[in-house]
């Protein structure tokens, strides 16, 4: 059996056919995210959105394509706009379903999200069980400033930040470079289809980045690279569109 390259195990990861999100513009992919957190009550009518630049670096697009996306669904009916002190972008309080149509990519692409995540377990439970015994003060500290920054967090843009950081420093600190190269990809592939999601179901997430933390920082890595895994898993059904059916039924 040959033996693949790193660079021929990093095409293996995008093999297949073209990502049905590649085939949506910029302005579009930020509609669809949107509409489709709706869709599945991870935005509640009413919430307010993050501003204009969170929202960008959050969905990595430039802010004058969330600005766009920001007035197509206010026409579209999905948020509305309030201005002064106090305005800012919310979901409206009826908004509708399946407003956007562009959204469909994201379904079509549900299967190439399944493996993305499946791959993202994989090598973050190994990530995790090689740092258990080599992570450093240093490292540890990091993981301590991200979680306090997800725990303060108001906004799913915020957290989104703070949690990419956390779940990085991991990786880094297992010190294998080419693991982490596709890993960034992994994830990197992933967050194209992060959507927002609620604050609730974040800081339940951030407790479990407090117990991977203890793990890690007692040098435990059966459990670290347990925890770990079974807190990625829960993107299958948690944090992806077309992952979770009981609510894309609902």
């Amino acid at each position: 059996m040959a033996i693949q390259t790193r660079d021929s195990a990093a095409r293996a990861l995008s093999r297949g056919p073209l990502a049905a999100i590649r085939r949506t513009s910029a302005i579009d992919t930020v509609r669809a995210r949107i509409s489709l957190a709706v869709d599945l009550g991870l935005l509640a009518p009413g919430e307010r959105l993050p501003n204009v630049p969170a929202t960008a670096a959050a969905l990595g697009v430039a802010e004058i394509t969330v600005r766009r996306a920001f007035g197509a669904l206010e026409r579209e009916g999905v948020v509305e706009r309030r201005p002064g002190r106090n305005g800012g972008t919310f979901i409206a309080a009826q908004p509708p379903r399946g407003a956007v149509a562009e959204a469909a990519a994201y379904h079509e692409d549900s299967d190439r999200v399944h493996r993305l995540i499946d791959e993202r377990v994989v090598l973050e439970a190994g990530f995790a069980h090689l740092a258990a015994n080599r992570i450093d003060d240093t490292a540890l500290d990091h993981l301590d400033t991200a979680i306090r920054d997800m725990d303060t967090a108001t906004t799913w843009a915020d957290f989104h930040e703070a949690d990419i950081r956390f779940h990085a420093t991991i990786a880094h600190s297992a010190g294998l470079p080419s693991a982490t190269a596709l890993y960034e990809q992994v994830t990197g592939e992933l967050y194209c289809y992060f959507l927002p999601y609620s604050m609730s179901y974040l800081r339940i997430s951030n407790q479990q980045h407090e117990q991977i933390r203890s793990a890690l920082g007692a040098r435990d890595a059966a459990l670290a690279a347990r925890l770990l895994s079974a807190h990625v898993g829960e993107l299958h059904r948690t944090m992806y569109v077309g992952l979770s059916d009981e609510a894309a039924e609902a």
